[in-house]
């Protein structure tokens, strides 16, 4: 994939992942638009190739549905903050905005799993405090862990048992 097209791809992918194409999304009218706004950034320069992909390879790396939603309530935001800095006269800088805000607002809760996330990376566990907490909860911790792996193993099971049918 050029760099050319990285990103009509990672917006395809957000709209893709909600949904959006044939129901309020015009497809033609989106690659139009992203023509129109990769002109005005001048996108098409060979430099922009320079350094690979910034999001499109981030997206390959989460498979989940929820994960995905983490990392797209990341992404979609600063795609939003470009498009400020855009000529907001023009109609196709006005669409793309209205799309990915239209989309922003059903990211809210993957905002948040990033930001607890973005906690837990900064506690100091060598904090003697912090390291008694933890291990006041360790129990707790594990349970959570049986539960998810518990649950994995059903849901494999039942696709198995699907198959057989």
């Amino acid at each position: 994939m050029t760099c050319q097209t990285n990103s009509l791809f990672v917006l395809s992918v957000i709209m893709i992942y909600f949904g959006h194409f044939g129901k309020s999304l015009n497809l033609n009218q989106l690659e139009d638009d992203m023509q129109q706004l990769k002109a005005d950034f001048e996108a098409n320069r060979s430099t922009v190739a320079d350094g690979g992909p910034i999001f499109t390879h981030k997206l390959t790396n989460w498979t989940e549905r929820n994960e995905k939603r983490i990392i797209l309530s990341q992404i979609v935001p600063m795609y939003l903050e470009i498009l400020k800095k855009a000529d907001t006269s023009k109609a196709h800088v006005r669409n793309l905005a209205e799309q990915l805000t239209t989309l922003s607002r059903s990211l809210t809760d993957g905002s948040n799993k990033m930001q607890d996330l973005m906690y837990l990376s900064k506690l100091q566990i060598s904090d003697l405090k912090i390291q008694r907490k933890a291990v006041n909860e360790m129990y707790s911790v594990f349970q959570a862990l049986q539960e998810n792996s518990s649950s994995k193993k059903k849901r494999s099971q039942s696709l198995k048992k699907c198959r057989c049918i």
